[in-house]
């Protein structure tokens, strides 16, 4: 069979698994799948598309343009963010990253592996991820917010999202 072919029978059964379900569902399917899979999705043209990362991939290709912060910038990539945003601790590294995937790639939230992974690329890897993004759930108001635990050990797999006061601290830390 070819891969176009495979791909065409991948889409009906995603389409008929999906068509009983409302949006709400559908949305939180899809958001676990490409959690699980560990799909990276891109915004193109204002559409959200998802690519598996090539075997050989080295995190060398240019991500989108994320979108514009008042007053500042845009970043066509997580390094240009990361060096305006200079984070000073593991739990501002987080806060970073996960502002990346959420508000400039297109993402409504990331795990903490899917984070590391993109600090890894940048040089920029944090010991204990978890521990730094709990660090920002801690602190008052709220900067990461968990979504989602799946599972009951400790290293059960879970779902983050950047607080609107966390979208804030980041872009106050761009600004300088």
């Amino acid at each position: 069979m070819s891969d176009a072919a495979k791909e065409f029978e991948a889409i009906k059964a995603v389409h008929t698994a999906l068509e009983s379900l409302d949006e709400d569902a559908r949305t939180r399917v899809l958001n676990y799948i490409v959690s699980l899979l560990g799909i990276n999705t891109k915004v193109n043209s204002g559409r959200v598309t998802a690519t598996e990362p090539d075997e050989g991939d080295d995190g060398d290709e240019a991500p989108p343009v994320g979108k514009a912060i008042e007053g500042t910038q845009t970043f066509s990539s997580f390094a240009e963010l990361y060096a305006a945003a200079d984070p000073k601790s593991n739990g501002e590294k987080a806060l970073v990253i996960g502002y990346w995937l959420q508000e400039c790639q297109g993402g409504e939230n990331f795990t903490a592996a899917l984070a590391n992974k993109e600090l890894t690329h940048l040089g920029h890897k944090v010991a204990n991820i978890t521990d730094a993004i709990d660090s920002m759930k801690n602190q008052k108001p709220m900067l990461i917010l968990q979504l989602k635990k799946s599972g009951n050990s400790r290293q059960a797999r879970k779902l983050y999202k950047i607080s609107h006061e966390g979208i804030k601290r980041v872009e106050a830390m761009i600004r300088g």
